[in-house]
């Protein structure tokens, strides 16, 4: 009988705390899918070329900082960011071709970070073809009832020895 009681007892505990930590993992589930719907947003504004719908899912602020592929060294601020990239779009005619591959979310409900490879191609304005791996790690944070970018970093491969990048490194 007393083991009964005693295996009553764990169980009874067991599901209580299960139950007040459940509610958790359904809460980052629902913040990774919006994360990662922000990250086909911005994939999605880059082959329509809409710069707005890129910019959407960056918070808009002086204090956003990115570290860029394309020189300068860092991005400071929404506006300056937003320039790169409606500098990008604009160096590219016809369509472009922009993936996100690998892509791998991890939030706690409050900040999330992306881990992805981008694969973008396309033909610039000297119709020279483009393309190329981009290794990008991103901090978003919930700002008013939106997952917003907060901080970026963009960068390829770089082979020592030559000192050029390995734009085609999938792994």
């Amino acid at each position: 009988m007393k083991r009964v009681v005693f295996f009553v007892v764990v169980m009874t505990i067991t599901w209580g705390l299960f139950g007040l930590l459940s509610p958790a993992a359904p809460a980052r589930a629902d913040a990774a899918a919006e994360i990662r719907a922000a990250q086909e947003s911005i994939a999605a504004g880059a082959e329509a070329r809409d710069l707005n719908a890129i910019m959407s899912n960056y918070w808009h602020s002086d204090k956003l900082y990115v570290f860029d592929v394309y020189p300068p060294r860092a991005y400071i601020g929404w506006n300056a960011f937003r320039n790169d990239w409606k500098n990008f779009l604009e160096a590219y005619k016809g369509p472009i071709t922009y993936k996100m591959v690998d892509m791998d979310v991890d939030t706690d409900g409050k900040y999330g970070c992306v881990h992805v490879t981008e694969h973008v191609a396309g033909t610039d304005k000297s119709g020279k073809q483009a393309d190329l791996n981009i290794r990008v790690t991103e901090i978003y944070k919930k700002l008013n009832g939106k997952w917003q970018i907060i901080h970026e970093h963009a960068s390829v491969p770089v082979d020592i020895k030559t000192g050029k990048a390995d734009l085609l490194s999938s792994k």
